[in-house]
């Protein structure tokens, strides 16, 4: 993955356009607040995506990503309910599985592991950031 694609990202489309490369992916969406997670599911599906979850905890996070079932990419917001979600990111790169963190905080929070993961930066448009990964998913 390359670094450096915080909200940036992505063709412009227009409403109802779905992104290329996105549809049928399987993506994981890791959020704990609702209507955040909830409009980001709803985005993502408009472009054709098959979405796993939304899960809203560190230990709901750990279990989809541990049974093994097929995952093309995750967005995963860092702090879950005050638990950081570092140790999905760590099961997501033992996996394979490529993806981005959406979180409130500044890149420097991240550990340095962690530095050249794509993240976007919140508050976001669910919709930008759903067309967005089109581009992000054909670069992993």
């Amino acid at each position: 993955m390359k670094p450096g694609l915080a909200g940036t990202i992505g063709p412009e489309l227009h409403p109802g356009t779905p992104a290329e490369g996105l549809s049928g992916l399987r993506i994981l969406v890791v959020e704990d607040e609702f209507f955040i997670a909830d409009d980001l599911a709803d985005a993502l599906r408009a472009q054709g995506v098959e979405v796993v979850g939304p899960v809203s905890t560190l230990r709901a996070a750990l279990d989809v990503v541990g049974t093994g079932a097929p995952l093309d990419f995750a967005v995963v917001d860092v702090n879950l309910d005050g638990d950081a979600a570092f140790a999905v990111g760590d099961a997501l790169i033992a996996r394979d599985v490529p993806f981005m963190f959406a979180t409130g905080y500044e890149r420097d929070f991240l550990p340095v592991r962690f530095q050249s993961v794509p993240y976007w930066e919140k508050p976001f448009d669910p919709l930008a950031l759903a067309r967005a990964l089109g581009g992000l998913a054909s670069q992993a």
